[in-house]
């Protein structure tokens, strides 16, 4: 039923590049910390080797796994098949997160979808491939992307959107920093920043 990979090969590549979404998993360290899954899509991943994929992190109201991935690196990418032969595949490594201000954005960005909601590019280092049925996830007819994202982050603007993110980005929800170029010091009296 499942089999596990040391690396991508083009089989899986294919299946990859088919897959209209896909979601994210990542957890702080801390064993009350808050597991985070977050759905992905607009075609933003890109595989860049046989053991490293990236995707742009668009603008959003929450900074988990950047936040996470800060902490310890841990990551996991998950694809459905929602259409055709059934399948699942996740992508097991250490991530990381990279922002505008940090010299390999350039290098990164130009291989990925650019877009100026992009606030960040996450990048896994792939340390397991495996795959398994998928017997149980439901058939979906692909309708189309959203386009609320963009049409939001042209109403905001830079200021805007950098405001935004000042408020939204600076802590994961278990009070870990997120976004670095909104990095202050960590509250000091074990609350959660807000």
């Amino acid at each position: 039923m499942g089999s596990i990979f040391p690396e991508l090969n083009e089989r899986l590549g294919e299946f990859i590049a088919q897959q209209k979404m896909f979601f994210v998993a990542s957890a702080p360290l801390a064993e009350d910390g808050h597991v985070n899954v977050s759905p992905k899509g607009l075609d933003c991943l890109r595989i860049l080797g046989p053991k490293t994929v990236a995707y742009v992190d668009f603008n959003g109201s929450g900074i988990e796994t950047v936040a996470h991935l800060r902490e310890n690196g841990r990551l996991t990418l998950m694809f459905c098949a929602f259409q055709g032969a059934p399948r699942i595949l996740r992508l097991r490594g250490r991530g990381e997160a990279i922002e505008p201000s940090d010299e390999r954005w350039d290098s990164y960005y130009r291989q990925l979808p650019q877009d100026v909601s992009a606030r960040s590019i996450v990048v896994l280092h792939v340390e397991m491939v495996a795959d398994s049925c998928g017997y149980g996830i439901p058939l979906y007819d692909y309708v189309g992307e959203r386009s609320q994202l963009f049409a939001w982050c042209d109403r905001k603007g830079a200021a805007g959107i950098a405001e935004y993110q000042s408020e939204k980005n600076r802590y994961s929800i278990d009070g870990l920093p997120g976004l670095k170029y909104l990095a202050d010091p960590r509250p000091s009296d074990g609350q959660t920043a807000t």
